[in-house]
């Protein structure tokens, strides 16, 4: 490629979001059925006694690095150590034990809320009691409603990439930032600083600020949920519009598991000591959000990934339009449990077990052609890169992508990149 004709700012950004071909700009062609057929029956079989391996064994490492926590005081004054440590060394030792502690505490405990998660699913355990005993109790401890937030997943799943009814990560129009319609710019150019004109400082203060409390903020007042919602919508009142009125009862005793896990938190405040409970757990769930959060957002805020209004919106439309990461690495199989690595599956069979997904995806991958999307770039500054970019979508059409802060799609890069090319081409015959 010469891209010599393009603005520079046009190469930059084509650069960061054509990392892979797109795929067809038209709605996928295959029902729901024929991809199921391509996967083999016994990776939808559910096994809990495995299942239940994989809780313990996150709850044991949990405990194995509280107990190891317990020890770095000791550690950092042993007698051994002093004749070679001082006092800035002795800090630095100090910080680096927890700043490990938090790291993988994190992981681990946002391990534990994939479980719970899987609970809500029905993929931990072919037995219901079974999935919402584990699960409810999991998520409860990480502070999720967990039967509210589980009844709003549901619908999410159900309505994935959908503009009418998807339940969270639903982008904003032209007509919600106020920015005219594409026809309205032949008069007129669209001054896009006065829109999106924000400092990398700023943008950097409100993705830091989204990854500590976009959880919360959904979860109280249905931030980045469906606008079609009333004012106040919430996870925590029973009448909400997000709700059944059969499903009432379970609302409450979500609340109910949050109470009793504010009384364990109070508990321990009182017995320890506010800032012991902040260091050995509060500082590792503030990671469960943040790692929860990116996942999230990533599987569903990406310049390649299209939206659809409901004339084009079918199940396996929707599950399409998800990919896969490679997310931190090993550390992501193994902490959480390929949440991240193998999350199309999920959306096509969501009950399915997650210990089977990469094999799934083996399969998914064939019967999807280039509707299947993977993305190894690394996660933050993927992150980084989809926060600036994915800013809104049109207004009208069935099959919408995110507009960057210039107006364009990754449609339109694509287009000047092949333009660029052809251009190029034609000057070297001459």
């Amino acid at each position: 490629m010469t891209p010599s004709t393009m603005p520079s700012e046009s190469r930059k950004e084509a650069a960061l979001v054509l990392e892979e071909p797109l795929p067809p700009l038209v709605p996928p062609p295959w029902t729901l059925k024929e991809i199921r057929d391509q996967i083999p029956a016994h990776l939808f079989e559910r096994n809990t006694t495995r299942a239940l391996g994989y809780a313990l064994r996150d709850l044991v490492m949990a405990g194995a690095l509280f107990a190891l926590a317990l020890r770095i005081d000791w550690l950092c004054s042993h007698p051994a150590l002093q004749p070679y440590l001082g006092p800035v060394s002795t800090v630095v030792l100090k910080t680096a034990c927890w700043l490990t502690y938090w790291w993988f505490q994190g992981l681990v405990f946002t391990g534990i809320w994939v479980i719970g998660h899987e609970c809500g699913h029905g993929a931990f355990s072919p037995n219901s009691t079974v999935n919402n005993v584990v699960g409810y109790i999991l998520h409860s401890l990480l502070w999720t409603p967990y039967f509210s937030w589980k009844f709003s997943h549901h619908r999410h799943h159900s309505n994935h990439a959908s503009m009418e009814k998807d339940e969270v990560y639903v982008p904003k129009t032209r007509a919600d930032l106020g920015i005219p319609h594409e026809a309205e710019q032949r008069d007129a150019e669209i001054d896009w600083d006065e829109y999106f004109g924000d400092t990398p400082i700023y943008t950097l203060y409100m993705l830091v600020r989204q990854q500590l409390f976009a959880f919360e903020a959904y979860l109280l007042w249905n931030v980045s949920g469906q606008k079609n919602y009333p004012k106040w919508t919430n996870h925590f009142d029973p009448n909400s519009i997000i709700f059944d009125p059969s499903q009432r009862g379970a609302v409450l005793a979500s609340n109910l598991g949050l109470l009793g896990a504010l009384a364990l938190l109070a508990y321990g405040c009182t017995r320890f000591g506010a800032l012991s409970v902040a260091m050995y757990y509060g500082v590792p769930w503030v990671l469960v959000t943040h790692w929860f959060i990116m996942i999230t957002y990533l599987h569903h805020t990406d310049p390649a990934l299209p939206h659809y209004r409901q004339r084009a919106w079918n199940f396996q439309v929707g599950a399409a339009a998800t990919v896969d990461r490679d997310f931190l690495g090993w550390q992501g199989r193994f902490f959480l449990h390929d949440v991240a690595h193998y999350h199309v599956v999920h959306h096509f069979f969501p009950r399915m077990p997650w210990y089977n997904g990469e094999a799934a995806t083996a399969h998914l991958a064939r019967a999807m052609g280039p509707y299947y999307r993977r993305s190894r770039k690394p996660v933050f500054r993927a992150l980084w890169d989809n926060y600036n970019f994915c800013q809104f979508v049109d207004n009208e059409g069935d099959m919408v992508f995110y507009r960057d802060k210039r107006g364009k799609t990754i449609v339109d890069y694509a287009g000047e990149v092949q333009e660029t090319e052809a251009n190029g081409e034609i000057r070297e015959k001459q």
